[in-house]
């Protein structure tokens, strides 16, 4: 797809990689001999579950965050996250010297719960399935005086997540194909923004878990469309619509979606675990379960994929990756 004027450019993401330099990780970039043979292809992964707070998301947090005024930071932030903007909020917040209040499903995992608490976050919950998260921290951020950080709906956030493509391709050089999960659609706007500034064939594609299809049947339908709110153990893509903001730009950059169900995941996440040795999250896992599931398709030669995440308490990792998902 071509590129034209977008609220995003590459030299936004190169910005905030400068902004971003000795405070966020400069995570590794993993291979496997055996991952390649299964996929027929060579693949770069990306593990931003090595990232601060966990997941790429304290990429865009902090970002967003230190461009505020005094002003803001003195009368504190507010968020809405399932879990890991949340933490990277907090985190920014505390790095930042200033106070964040975080609006959370009641239905989170208790892990990211705990850890955004732990940053000194004060968490207030709602019902997911049936309350306005947006509504809900708007009105405490009228009432307090506070900044909204979104998770995805913002420029500069949407600049800080793609600094984890802008990273790799400095690192492996050019790339057939950017592989990446899609919730609300911030990580792959800002990743294909770079992409296709610097490699313009290059194929973009995103990832979503088979219940939460909403961004795969906007881009088809050429406009946002939403969906019920999906269960899914992919807490992190449990989103009904694509923003609007991170929309407008992957309707021109990303090149398809692919789904992929529960049990793929947690199939990505036991081979993440036992051949790559490392702890991926469900979400964090999807682009992998498209590659090990066939779901991708034949694959060009080189392939970049980003894991987002690995946010994830040991219990409830063995129960998703023992053969019962104990919480859903």
């Amino acid at each position: 797809m071509t590129t034209t004027s977008s609220p995003v450019t590459p030299d936004d993401v190169r910005d905030a990689a400068a902004r971003l330099a000795g405070i966020a990780h400069r995570t590794p970039v993993l291979r496997s001999r055996t991952l390649d043979a299964l996929v027929g292809a060579e693949v770069h992964l990306k593990c931003e579950n090595f990232q601060r707070a966990g997941a790429f998301k304290f990429r865009g947090a902090y970002n967003t965050a230190s461009r505020l005024t005094p002003e803001q930071l003195a009368r504190g932030i507010a968020a809405y996250s399932s879990g890991n903007h949340a933490q990277a909020v907090a985190l920014a917040a505390r790095e930042l010297g200033t106070t964040a209040v975080i609006v959370m499903p009641e239905d989170a995992p208790p892990s990211k719960r705990e850890a955004t608490a732990a940053y000194g976050a004060e968490i207030v919950t709602y019902d997911r399935y049936t309350e306005d998260r947006v509504a809900i921290a708007g009105a405490l951020a009228a009432e307090r005086g506070l900044t909204v950080v979104p998770p995805y709906e913002h420029p500069h956030v949407i600049a800080g997540q793609g600094t984890a493509a802008l990273e790799l391709f400095e690192e492996v050089g050019e790339l057939d194909a950017l592989i990446a999960p899609v919730g609300g659609g911030g990580l792959i706007a800002g990743s294909a923004t770079v992409a296709k500034a610097l490699h313009p064939g290059i194929q973009v594609l995103g990832v979503e878990p088979e219940a939460g299809d909403d961004t795969k049947r906007s881009l088809e339908a050429g406009r946002r469309v939403a969906v019920p709110v999906p269960r899914t153990i992919a807490d992190g893509q449990a989103l009904h619509t694509p923003g609007e903001l991170t929309f407008s730009i992957n309707r021109r950059l990303v090149d398809g979606i692919e789904l992929v169900d529960d049990d793929e995941i947690r199939g990505a996440m036991r081979f993440a675990f036992e051949r790559l040795k490392i702890v991926v999250e469900p979400s964090g896992a999807t682009p992998l379960a498209a590659l090990l599931s066939g779901r991708a398709g034949p694959l060009p030669r080189r392939v970049g994929v980003i894991v987002s995440g690995g946010n994830i308490d040991a219990a409830r990792f063995a129960g998703l990756c023992g053969g019962g998902d104990r919480d859903r």
